[in-house]
């Protein structure tokens, strides 16, 4: 019975790690028609998928400012940000992530929001896996494409859209920001008319994608 279940359990592994390295492939090149995410968002879908030379630089720049400043340098895990979540979160009160943003698309395309330990190791598998097959760019354009911007709403151009009412082909620094302001948590974050802690933390992303341009941070992305 015991050689059974561990048969039955080795099959069920190649399956699952021949199954995700397919798709991880096919996703290279095919956009992703949509996600766990989406489909259990009670308030519907609204998406259109565009490609990395069509979504304005100045979001490419904001995303990184905000989100991971290393995106360039690491290999989809930012230990030094992992390492100093931990610390914050052990000492209480409002809880940090140390996610990349390679890490934020891995689970966004092929996993499903919520925390738990076997999610976050599904997620390390695929990261490492985007990493090696997509590369950072397809990592930036899938990201932009499938990150929810809205309540109901996903990626740049639907964003862009929503909020502008114009394409995500031309964004200011200041939309950029605004948008890159509210990715954590678009539900509850204003992207138009923020306030507060959140309008503050727009314009300091706002000031970083000058930095972002000049030390070359999103070099990597336009390779």
């Amino acid at each position: 019975m015991a050689i059974r279940i561990a048969r039955i359990f080795a099959k069920i592994i190649l399956w699952f790690i021949g199954l995700s390295l397919i798709l991880v492939v096919l996703f290279k090149w095919v956009p992703i028609p949509v996600t766990a995410t989406m489909v259990m968002d009670e308030n519907g879908i609204t998406k259109d998928w565009e490609s990395l030379e069509n979504i304005d630089p100045n979001l490419v720049a904001a995303v990184i400012a905000a989100e991971d400043s290393k995106f360039c340098e690491h290999w989809g895990f930012d230990t030094e940000a992992i390492e100093k979540a931990a610390r914050q979160n052990a000492q209480g009160g409002r809880l940090r992530g140390g996610s990349t943003i390679s890490q934020q698309t891995a689970k966004n395309v092929f996993l499903w929001q919520g925390g738990g330990y076997f999610r976050k190791a599904l997620e390390a598998w695929f990261t490492f896996w985007i990493e090696a097959v997509w590369g950072k760019e397809r990592i930036m354009e899938v990201y932009l494409n499938v990150a929810e911007t809205g309540i109901g709403t996903y990626g740049a151009e639907a964003g862009a859209q929503r909020y502008f009412r114009h394409s995500a082909a031309r964004m200011t620094p200041d939309e950029a920001s605004r948008m890159a302001a509210a990715l954590p948590q678009p539900k509850k974050r204003a992207v138009v008319g923020p306030s507060g802690w959140l309008a503050r933390h727009g314009n300091t992303i706002e000031s970083r994608i000058g930095v972002v341009k000049r030390d070359g941070l999103d070099s990597c992305v336009y390779n």
